[in-house]
């Protein structure tokens, strides 16, 4: 089942392209068509590849920014344990 297209439509398509088009034009046509359909599929790999690698980077930026947490975060603590000893001075 082709988009819902039987058998004898599909060929009388194929019989209207040749009266259209003749058979010397047939192969240019198909050839023409394959090389949109192999430039389509390139360019959805390429967009693919785009999305995968800015993913990727995306996830290298957010473990980067983890790891800059966690190092303020121990600033913060030594900082608290100096300022309270100061606290408890006072």
């Amino acid at each position: 089942m082709f988009l819902f297209i039987s058998g004898p439509e599909i060929g009388f398509v194929i019989f209207i392209v040749v009266l259209l088009f003749g058979a010397d034009k047939i192969p240019e046509f198909a050839r023409g068509l394959g090389k949109g359909i192999n430039n389509i599929k390139h360019a959805t790999n390429e967009i693919k590849h785009e999305i995968k690698t800015s993913k990727d980077k995306i996830n290298e930026d957010s473990n980067v920014s983890v790891q800059v947490k966690s190092e303020i975060d121990k600033v913060k603590s030594e900082i608290d344990s100096v300022t309270d000893s100061v606290k408890r001075d006072l």
